[in-house]
């Protein structure tokens, strides 16, 4: 059976989720259940990063200990498997779990025996905010334009640092064999142009009387391992690594076969597509296959972040509107790859026009016409459209569920022309059943999208007899 693994990153626990990530980890859950689908074995994973210095500090202005903070914030990140109506696949990983603790410094370990790590001064610009150090090109009057609150750190103490500049052609050469190993194209053209131009080594590690919450370091006890070297190993100790040696290679590849599947924000763009390959080339271990790249969400063009304090609240819309109302905006209007915009005024003028007008309607029509006749049809034996598995492939969310809604005002315009309502016996059965067999596929295809609404509109149209159905997306007040 052919392996499929998929991961988003590892979101900080230093505040609730935001829309942004609900973005990043419908669209993985819209992938993986796509590929269950097909019939391959699936390995979904998400998590959380929990060590690092703004988290510390989070934790002691809140007056708890990291821990404690973590265990808080880690559980409602772990309790978006419901709220989102995610697969039963998903894996959920934490940073601070044993055996990520284990595999970090097991990466170190192989990193530094293969001549990737050495000592060194750090003294840099550092936003806590993006755990990144900053060049004044990169900053705007002094701050980082992604955490304009926050004061940019002036640090000088010796720690450990990641010999990146040793890996600049292997990451070239990796870009030369996968052409599509980060999507969308013009994100390869930006890592590609952003590795050319020279690597410099960075500092992996924090000294521990400064920043005591994190991996202590293999062999140096008076210093912690820095976020990124310890978060993205995540991706791997999920599986297992490096003790479960034959299920990594299983999901995660060899060296002359990747197959795993990362998807990120364009923000993790550096980190995702260079840092951490080259940290899995440095230990001698496969890079990605590929990593899908997605925009921001903005609000009245203005970035959605944490940082800003103008973040929508997943949780409030789902609790409001509705799971799968929450899965359509996010998949079908949110470019997959470009910044787009989200406002309660865009969502809910989809939601009536879409789903409740659109697909909700046709379904409670044609099952209120269909009333009491006998049913054929079983979704089971169907699979997933031509057009919409080609989209699902190039990772176009939008265009696959744009092809889908095409075919519901197809359906729709069927049902005008031929005045159906008006119709009696045969003539209406005949077109009857087949926009049954018309909406049996369309459920069938949403499956990946929306598949709340896909189960209940397949537990009635492949009934053995049709019923009437409640709407499946209530009107607004």
């Amino acid at each position: 059976m052919q392996k499929y693994y998929i991961t988003t990153t590892a979101p900080y626990v230093n505040s609730d989720p935001h829309i942004g990530f609900a973005l990043e980890i419908i669209q993985a859950d819209a992938l993986a259940r796509y590929h269950e689908l097909k019939g391959e074995d699936v390995f979904f994973n998400t998590g959380t990063d929990e060590h690092g210095k703004k988290i510390y500090e989070k934790a002691v202005e809140d007056g708890k200990n990291p821990k404690e903070y973590v265990d808080i914030y880690a559980a409602k990140f772990r309790d978006l498997k419901n709220l989102l109506g995610l697969s039963d696949k998903l894996n959920f990983s934490r940073t601070t779990d044993d055996k990520h603790i284990l595999a970090a410094q097991e990466m170190w370990r192989r990193v530094e025996s293969a001549g990737y790590i050495r000592k060194g001064t750090y003294s840099a610009k550092y936003c806590v905010g993006c755990e990144l150090e900053k060049q004044d090109s990169e900053l705007i009057e002094g701050k980082c334009p992604l955490h304009p609150n926050k004061e940019i750190e002036l640090i000088n103490e010796e720690n450990y640092f990641f010999c990146f500049s040793k890996l600049q052609d292997k990451l070239l050469e990796h870009y030369d064999r996968y052409q599509d190993f980060v999507i969308p194209a013009h994100r390869q053209k930006e890592i590609r142009n952003f590795v050319e131009s020279g690597l410099t080594d960075f500092s992996i590690s924090r000294l521990k009387e400064k920043m005591p919450w994190g991996v202590p370091v293999p062999g140096d006890e008076s210093q912690v391992m820095y976020v990124w070297f310890d978060a993205l190993t995540y991706y791997i100790s999920a599986l297992g690594w490096p003790s479960e040696e034959q299920l990594f290679e299983n999901y995660w590849g060899k060296m002359d076969e990747p197959r795993a599947i990362q998807v990120a924000g364009k923000d993790n763009l550096r980190q995702q597509t260079s840092m951490w390959q080259a940290m899995l080339m440095a230990a001698g271990l496969p890079p990605s296959r590929q990593v899908v790249i997605h925009g921001f969400i903005t609000s009245n063009g203005q970035k959605i972040s944490k940082s800003l304090g103008n973040k929508v609240d997943p949780v409030e819309y789902v609790n409001k509107y509705g799971v799968d109302a929450l899965r359509y905006y996010l998949l079908a209007k949110i470019d997959p790859f470009e910044d787009s915009d989200f406002t309660r005024e865009k969502f809910e003028e989809v939601y009536r026009a879409d789903l409740q007008n659109g697909l909700g309607n046709l379904v409670s029509r044609v099952a209120a016409m269909a009333s009491g006749m006998s049913n054929q049809e079983g979704g089971e034996s169907l699979s997933i459209s031509k057009n919409v598995e080609e989209s699902l492939n190039n990772y176009r969310f939008d265009e696959a569920l744009r092809d889908i809604w095409m075919r519901i005002k197809q359906a729709d315009q069927v049902i005008s022309e031929k005045r159906v309502w008006e119709l009696e016996d045969i003539p209406k059965q005949q077109i009857l059943s087949e926009l049954i067999e018309v909406i049996v596929q369309l459920a069938v295809d949403l499956r990946p999208f929306l598949p709340m609404t896909a189960d209940k509109i397949l537990s009635t149209y492949t009934a053995p007899t049709m019923q009437k159905m409640s709407p499946l997306f209530p009107r607004l007040a």
